[in-house]
């Protein structure tokens, strides 16, 4: 059990004791205390219970003391302080043992089971092919691929599902701005609606239809299926190779128009109308979702007789269930956050557990270099795709920048930092602290040391040797809540922290002879090479689970 469940399930075991109600007691927060003299950890939840129970938060904390029995090989102390927060000191021993724990698990190291092979889908991206992937695209992406690490380091069977829709008016759209930009540049004159999709894209696509000698096909409407065919095809070639750049592969590509084919949507309108959830107004078919506490019901089926996206999505999601996954993670930009309850809705209707599936919708994403930003418009093309933003700051920062910022709030991307070699860009700070492991390492085998030999590590006892060994061994919980919670960011940040930390300790050696890593003292030498490969340890697998490569040289 990691160190913060550990400490959670101790106090709530010691708040039944005390007798105190734990109807609707709110988790259990744990976190590092803000005064280091007062604990390495700390919770509120004496603060929290005190309203409920009417009494003084200090007096609940005392009597939640009082009950607790905690290992006193792992909790050296437990004191209340302030207006009542209980603090929790590690024992030194404990944390010494948390170290080598790390060093002999290596890059199993943060992983965990209480997943218990949980069959997990997560959905992401699933962008129409009409054109290449822009940045916001890339933030979903990434967010999706490194919550299906977190899911798999903590057990869960994870499938990478893409889901999009090759059919419609806005792919017949696509194919005709495909075929009038090949019959200009055949050398007609033609009038290019303000609507249709414009970018090079488009005319490199035509480009590769007259090289296929089907210029001929473009002064004919009935010809549009082939630039649809030829524009899906190039597109989401380009989609998948821009993926594969950045680290990404799904294991299943879910096409819209298979719901049609296979009767689906014609089921699923059929059991909502048998359950009388759906009835004929307007010409139009509409879903009763007033049923399910919405202010209106909403329409499945246009009076022209084309569904709305709704349709399809409530027959997707209902094969999301049968096929079997126990958990469903639909990861959506912000323009869905007024839609994705109707298909919610349409599970309900049907039968199905809603509470199957966790929606995470992220916010938009702007660029900037330095303090001007980048303006862009999608309808003019003037947007810039996730593969061009790679080859401006490369694959690295590029997952790095879009995952260091919560998904509930909006990302402004500065190319400028992105680009700095230097302690001020996040992804080279945190690289370059792997890198310098990697160098100390190498040095101290180049002087006849054995980097691998295993210690106690009795030697350590300085307060940034300490500082460091205590922040390394949270990174299990780190991985843990971020998987639990779905909020990859907490990952960067705490990498951030390690850095911060591993790079105190580095300074302190350069001002002070004796804190050097490598000494005449070679119990020592092995101590503090120990720490270091047990924070370089911390470091890979933290930017493991973040799709970021591991530097050894910088």
């Amino acid at each position: 059990m990691k160190i913060h469940q550990y400490i959670q399930q101790s106090l709530l075991d010691a708040i039944k004791k005390s007798k105190f109600s734990t109807e609707d007691l709110p988790e259990i927060q744990i976190g590092p205390g803000k005064q280091k003299q007062h604990g390495d950890l700390s919770t509120n939840i004496a603060i929290l219970l005190a309203s409920k129970e009417k009494k003084h938060p200090q007096d609940v904390a005392r009597v939640i003391v009082h009950h607790l029995n905690l290992d006193e090989s792992k909790i050296s102390q437990i004191n209340v302080a302030g207006p009542g927060f209980i603090n929790f000191t590690f024992h030194l021993d404990y944390v010494r043992g948390a170290v080598n724990e790390i060093i002999e698990l290596g890059d199993r190291y943060g992983r965990d089971d209480w997943g218990n092979g949980k069959k997990t889908q997560v959905e992401f991206v699933s962008a129409n092919p009409t054109g290449p992937l822009t940045i916001g695209h890339g933030r979903q992406a990434v967010l999706g691929d490194t919550i299906a690490r977190l899911l798999e380091a903590t057990h869960h069977e994870v499938t990478r599902e893409y889901y999009f829709n090759d059919a419609g008016r806005q792919m017949r759209i696509l194919g005709d701005s495909v075929r009038l930009r090949a019959c200009e540049l055949s050398g007609d004159k033609i009038e290019f609606p303000d609507d249709y999709y414009q970018g090079e894209y488009i005319r490199n696509i035509a480009r590769q239809a007259i090289k296929e000698k089907k210029s001929q096909y473009a002064r004919s409407e009935k010809h549009i299926p082939y630039f649809q065919s030829l524009a899906e095809r190039v597109i989401f070639d380009d989609i998948k190779q821009t993926l594969s750049r950045l680290g990404i592969a799904f294991d299943v590509y879910y096409n819209e128009k298979s719901l049609y084919e296979t009767g689906r949507v014609k089921r699923v309108i059929q059991e909502l109308r048998e359950k009388n959830l759906a009835y004929n107004r307007d010409g139009a078919v509409w879903f009763r979702t007033t049923h399910f506490g919405q202010e209106q019901d909403r329409v499945i089926v246009k009076s022209s007789g084309e569904p709305t996206y709704r349709l399809p999505d409530i027959a997707y999601h209902k094969d999301k269930m049968e096929r079997g996954f126990d958990l469903v993670i639909d990861i959506f930009g912000a323009d869905h956050i007024a839609t994705y309850p109707d298909v919610l809705a349409g599970l309900e209707a049907l039968g199905y557990d809603s509470s199957r599936v966790k929606v995470l919708i992220h916010q938009f994403v702007t660029l900037s270099e330095g303090k001007e930003k980048i303006k862009m418009s999608t309808r003019k093309a003037n947007f810039v795709t996730l593969d061009e933003l790679m080859d401006e700051v490369g694959v690295d920062a590029t997952r790095y920048f879009f995952l260091n910022r919560s998904m509930s709030t909006h990302l402004n991307f500065d190319l400028s930092l992105a680009k700095t070699q230097s302690e001020e860009n996040p992804v080279y700070y945190v690289q370059y602290a792997h890198a310098r492991i990697c160098s100390i390492l190498r040095y101290g085998q180049q002087q006849g040391i054995d980097t691998e030999s295993k210690t106690d590590l009795s030697l350590l006892k300085a307060p940034e040797e300490i500082d460091l060994m205590k922040t390394l061994m949270m990174f299990p919980d780190v991985v843990a809540s971020a998987a639990r919670e779905f909020e990859p960011h907490r990952i960067p940040t705490y990498l951030e922290e390690v850095a911060t930390v591993y790079h105190r300790f580095q300074h302190a050696g350069k001002k002070d002879d004796t804190l050097r890593v490598v000494t005449e003292d070679v119990p020592l030498t092995l101590d503090r090479l120990a720490l270091c490969r047990a924070t370089r340890i911390v470091l890979a697998n933290g930017l493991t689970l973040m799709g970021i490569s591991k530097p050894e040289k910088m």
